[in-house]
C-alpha cells in the first residue's frame, strides 16, 4: 500500500492512496471519500478491493482545503470540522480530480485501462457526477447526498451506474428519494437498490448506523457489478 502523487487539471498535485492487487496488470477502482477525508474507512475499502484483484486508489479531494485530513465519525469534534469541509467543498473541482485520477489510471503501465469508480455519502455523489461527466466504464453510488438537485445530468450516464439507496436516510428525504428512484428508472443504464429500515451510511463498518445484512448484501451487488463491468479476470 502506498502513497502516489496526482497531477491535478488545473495547478498543483494532490496526494491518492493506493491498494495494489497480487496479479497484475489489472482494472482500477477509484474510491470518492466521505466527508471524513481518506481515514482508515477509506483505506480499509481499498485494501478490500484490491484483494479482490483490482487496483484501488483513494484521492485526498479536500487537499485544497486541508491536505492529509483524516477525521473520525466518534467525536463531536470531527464531526463539526467534517461538516465544514463538506460546505468549503467546491463539487466541480472535486469531479475534476477524480477524472485526474481517472485520467493516470487509464494510462498506467499497470492497469489494463478499465476504471470504475465507487462513492460513499459526499463521494456517492461524486460517483454520480463521474458517471454523467467522465469516461469512467462504470460507477456505483452510496447514499449520495444532493442527487435530487443534479438529475438534469442523469440522462447524461451512459454507462452502467449501481445507486444504493438509504429508505431512512436522514440526509436524504423520502421525497428525493423518490425523485431520484423515478428519474433512475427512466435510464436503463441505472440500476438502483432500496434498503429498508436502514440509514445514512449503513455500509461503514464500525459507524452508528451500520447494518451488516444491508451492507452484505450491497456489497456483493458491488462485487458482482464491478467484475462484470471493469471485466475483473475469474
Amino acid at each position: 500500500m502506498a502513497e502516489i502523487t496526482i497531477p491535478a487539471r488545473d495547478s498543483g498535485s494532490l496526494k491518492a492512496y493506493v491498494a495494489m492487487p497480487v496479479t497484475l496488470p489489472a482494472p482500477t477502482v477509484i474510491v470518492a471519500q466521505e466527508i471524513f477525508g481518506v481515514n482508515k474507512v477509506m483505506r480499509d475499502l481499498c485494501d478490500n478491493l484490491a484483494a479482490q484483484g483490482y487496483i484501488a486508489v483513494c484521492p485526498d479531494l479536500f487537499w485544497r482545503i486541508e491536505p492529509g485530513i483524516q477525521l473520525t465519525d466518534k467525536t463531536e469534534a470531527d464531526w463539526k470540522r467534517a461538516f465544514e469541509l463538506f460546505n468549503l467543498f467546491d463539487v466541480d473541482q472535486g469531479v475534476e480530480d477524480l477524472r485526474a485520477t481517472e485520467h493516470v489510471f487509464k494510462g498506467h503501465a499497470q492497469s489494463t485501462g478499465a476504471v470504475g469508480c465507487v462513492g460513499y455519502c459526499l463521494g456517492g455523489k461524486l460517483a454520480y457526477l463521474m458517471g454523467a461527466r467522465t469516461n469512467v466504464d462504470c460507477a456505483v453510488s452510496y447514499y449520495g447526498v444532493g442527487l435530487d438537485g443534479m438529475l438534469g445530468e442523469i440522462d447524461a450516464i451512459k454507462r452502467p451506474m449501481l445507486m444504493h439507496i438509504a429508505a431512512e436516510d436522514k440526509f436524504v428525504s423520502k421525497d428525493a428519494q423518490a425523485k431520484i428512484l423515478d428519474a433512475a428508472e427512466k435510464n436503463y443504464n441505472i440500476t438502483a437498490h432500496t434498503y429498508v429500515g436502514v440509514d445514512h451510511a449503513f455500509a461503514r463498518v464500525g459507524g452508528d448506523h451500520y447494518d451488516r445484512a444491508a451492507a452484505e448484501t450491497a456489497n456483493e451487488r458491488t462485487a458482482r457489478f464491478l467484475a462484470e463491468h471493469l471485466q475483473l479476470a475469474a
